[in-house]
């Protein structure tokens, strides 16, 4: 199974069909718009911007699993990415991505890429440190924390999973090799 084969609720209340992502390379990402990471919405939307035309999406999942940094409701939570950050990227309703309500998409995607390895001495500590304060990172695979990446090819499947201190900019070598 793959993340193409479901249908999720958009920020504005509609069904998506994932299978509309067919063809195209997707980044999938669990955001809050009240952590330290915030200020990556600003790479997201420069990637979204230079590929969007060439096949690339980013399904922006909003969290509220890691320190309640995304207290708002969907609509509250869209009114300041756009604000903002001025993101034009497709927003998804808040979801849980570890536990026993934790999304589909996200079960699937952990399953396929399990491991979140950060680069650098400086970006190891950070994570270290964060994940000590994760109350809901209990399985192996499970998100550590807000901004953990995934990319996914044209066929629906998790190819990378990046950590939250991975900065956008640094997956477009990745993107392109996969548009």
């Amino acid at each position: 199974m793959n993340i193409y084969e479901l249908k999720v609720t958009t920020g504005s209340g509609a069904e998506k069909d994932l299978s509309e992502l067919k063809g195209k390379v997707t980044l999938v990402v669990n955001t809050a718009t009240g952590c330290g990471f915030t200020p990556q919405y600003e790479g997201l939307e420069a990637l979204y911007e230079k590929y969007h035309d060439k096949g690339f999406e980013i399904l922006d999942f909003p969290c509220n699993q890691f320190g309640h940094q995304a207290p708002g409701s969907d609509d509250e939570i869209h009114q300041f990415c756009t604000a903002k950050y001025d993101t034009h990227f497709e927003q998804m309703a808040k979801i849980d991505v570890n536990g026993e309500e934790a999304s589909e998409v996200f079960k699937i995607l952990k399953q396929q890429q399990p491991n979140e390895e950060p680069q650098g001495v400086k970006n190891k500590m950070a994570m270290k440190a964060v994940a000590k304060i994760s109350t809901t990172c209990k399985e192996k695979g499970d998100i550590v924390w807000n901004f953990t990446k995934f990319l996914v090819d044209k066929d629906g499947n998790a190819v990378k999973r990046y950590d939250s201190t991975f900065e956008p900019a640094k997956i477009e070598d990745d993107l392109k090799a996969l548009l």
